[in-house]
């Protein structure tokens, strides 16, 4: 079994077998953890329904057989349709956090951005960006947020603010939240669209839950998150640090194969699909520790090229480590041959 570890973003061979993941303690969220959510693009007529939840282990339903057809769902009126969706995101008593979601999922400029993520990353042959990429990013950001807390690495709301964690959450997730809503215009320096799209719009979402000058930190670092999530974003707060990585590792299976299956292969698709699963717990030698395991070492350029990008010169990293392996004696066949 082929094996590398990232140490301060830089990627290395190592040996032996993968860590058995920890008995107890705290919830892993792994491919496991999105079982039932749908991984491949939801069809812009079919949304799974579901609530915001205080369960870390909480699951999106699948799409099941007894939901319309595309081609049924696309006759509903789209305000109908859009309405249907809903955010699952574990809040643990959060209630400024529980009334963001609430108010997000209901409000229907913000549904339509989410929808015109979607049309805008189909038109350009790209991953999946619609609502399923939203709650993916928003889980696995609060997931690393609250190991981070646990081990005593505090975000800027606690250090800079002296505000509390359950702030730093908001942040998080209105960050993960809006961070694509400038596709809604164009791909092409969308993170910068989306600060003017989404600052008044958080402070909409938000009123009533912060006064001033509460309110204009809250919105302030979410804006920082959003826009530290570019590639070259450079950001400066642990929490735009874990929306940016959170971001990257939407990666796990089925979640950035279509390009392959329409038969676009480059290193990015190919690569794409190399990954099999994504898993992140508590570690020992840092306090995040991510998981992801490949059927095919090409995956390691997803692991070294994208995600290392996202990790190195933010808060998060010296805090997180990523092991990626090659899982059996063979490697899977992603492609039969490469022509220019």
């Amino acid at each position: 079994m082929q094996r590398w570890h990232e140490h301060s973003g830089i990627v290395t061979p190592v040996s032996g077998q993968m860590a058995a993941l920890r008995a107890g303690g705290a919830p892993v969220l792994s491919e496991s953890f999105l079982a039932g959510m749908p991984t491949a693009r939801p069809s812009l007529g079919a949304f799974a329904v579901g609530t915001a939840s205080s369960d870390p282990a909480a699951r999106l339903p699948s799409m099941s057989s007894e939901e319309p057809s595309e081609g049924a769902a696309i006759r509903r009126p789209l305000g109908e349709r859009l309405a249907e969706t809903r955010l699952r995101v574990p809040t643990r008593g959060n209630r400024r956090l529980e009334r963001l979601i609430e108010r997000a999922g209901s409000d229907g400029q913000v549904l339509g951005w989410w929808h015109m993520q979607q049309v805008g990353s189909e038109r350009l042959g790209m991953s999946d960006h619609s609502w399923v990429h939203i709650q993916i990013v928003a889980n696995i950001a609060l997931r690393m947020l609250r190991i981070a807390d646990r081990s005593g690495v505090a975000g800027c709301m606690v250090s800079d603010h002296g505000m509390s964690v359950r702030d730093a959450e908001v942040v998080v997730v209105a960050g993960a939240m809006l961070h694509d809503a400038g596709m809604s215009i164009h791909r092409v320096d969308h993170e910068a669209y989306s600060l003017f799209l989404a600052e008044p719009k958080l402070r909409q979402l938000l009123e009533g839950a912060y006064e001033e000058p509460e309110l204009t930190v809250v919105v302030s670092e979410a804006l920082h998150c959003i826009i530290g999530h570019r590639r070259r974003g450079q950001p400066y707060t642990l929490e735009a640090g874990v929306v940016r990585v959170a971001d990257a590792l939407d990666m796990a299976q089925g979640r950035s194969r279509i390009p392959v299956e329409r038969g676009e292969v480059g290193i990015h698709s190919i690569s794409a699909a190399a990954i099999d699963d994504v898993t992140i717990d508590r570690g020992v030698d840092r306090p995040i520790r991510v998981e992801i395991k490949m059927n095919n070492s090409a995956g390691i350029f997803q692991v070294d090229d994208l995600l290392a990008t996202k990790i190195r010169g933010t808060p998060l990293e010296g805090h997180i480590e990523v092991i990626a392996a090659v899982e059996g004696e063979t490697e899977k066949r992603l492609l039969r041959e490469f022509r220019i």
